[in-house]
Formats: C-alpha cells, sequence, structure tokens
C-alpha cells in the first residue's frame, strides 16, 4: 500500500516531463488493468491517443482544476478549503493536521508548506502503511475522509479530463479499502 500512495501523490502534483512520462502512464494503465477498471482504462488510452501532447493537456487541466481557474479555483487540493465549512487556505484543519504528523515523526521539507495538501496527505499515508497501520487508519478515519469526499467530487464534476477523474477514483478506493 506504501508504494500505492506514492504513487498517488506523485500523480497529484503538477505534471512535469522528468516524471508524466511513458513509463509513469504504463504505470498507471496496468494499475487501472490490474483493478479491472477496463473502462477508464479504455477512456484514458483513448485520451492519450487523441492528444497533440498528452503532457500539456493534463498540466493545463491541473491548473484549472487545482491552481489557478476563474472565477475561481474548481477543486483547492486542500483540507481546510473543504473541511466542516472552514473554507480557507490553512484552517484549523491544517493544524490539526500538522499536529498529527508530528506524533508520527513526520514533518514537512520546508516549513511553509500547507500540510493538508492532498499530496502531503497521501505521502504520510505511505509513510503510516509501512510503519502504523492503527495511526494510518486514525488519520484516515479523522483528517482525510471528511473533506476528501468533497473534494473527489468537486473534481468528478468540475474535471474536462479524464485523468484527474481517474486519479481521485484510485484515491477513494484505495483509501476506503484501508479503512
Amino acid at each position: 500500500m506504501a508504494d500505492i500512495f506514492r504513487f498517488l501523490a506523485q500523480a497529484m502534483r503538477y505534471p512535469a516531463a522528468e516524471w508524466f512520462n511513458d513509463d509513469f502512464q504504463s504505470v498507471l494503465l496496468q494499475l487501472l488493468n490490474e483493478l479491472h477498471w477496463q473502462e477508464e482504462q479504455e477512456e484514458l488510452r483513448l485520451a492519450m491517443a487523441r492528444a497533440e501532447n498528452f503532457l500539456e493537456d493534463v498540466q493545463i487541466e491541473h491548473t484549472r482544476l487545482f491552481i489557478n481557474a476563474i472565477p475561481h479555483v474548481a477543486a483547492a487540493p486542500y483540507a481546510s478549503v473543504h473541511y466542516k465549512g472552514d473554507g480557507t487556505l490553512y484552517g484549523a484543519i491544517a493544524e490539526q493536521t500538522k499536529k498529527f504528523y508530528r506524533s508520527k515523526g513526520f514533518t514537512l521539507a520546508r516549513e511553509n508548506d500547507l500540510p493538508d495538501h492532498l499530496v502531503y496527505e497521501l505521502e504520510f499515508l505511505a509513510l503510516l502503511a509501512k510503519e502504523d497501520p492503527d495511526g494510518q487508519r486514525e488519520f484516515l478515519y479523522s483528517l482525510f475522509t471528511p473533506w476528501f469526499d468533497i473534494f473527489r467530487n468537486k473534481v468528478l464534476r468540475e474535471a474536462h479530463h479524464p485523468y484527474y477523474r481517474i486519479v481521485v477514483n484510485l484515491i477513494d478506493f484505495f483509501t476506503r479499502e484501508e479503512l
């Protein structure tokens, strides 16, 4: 599970040519195949085949969904924005998340990084999968799933590209499996 959570964290980073390459895409398609998600696999293959530049298409979608869109970001990847009406960056849930990280010996590389970003939470779940399965379940139940369901629904509703719909559904599948 640690490798899967690490892979999903990478899948939610801004797509860069160094890693969002044929190897990464092949692993994603293989994962979908192993899960028997044929419809999603075919949808992704079709998007790849039709794209003049698949990387650029996913970069544009990433920016639109998670960074900058008019009139607002479609699906901000921060728990604080979605969790129990907090609605702001670095709300109370971010502090709770940071406190939970510290209690398990996890710190962010840069102190000014927002701890409740989806990528960091998935990386944390990868660490817990290896070292603390009970802590992983506690984190999933108390801090991750209360906001992720809202985020996932926004991505599913707002995404124009199948890549992010598929990835958030994979995150949903694997986090529910761990609970």
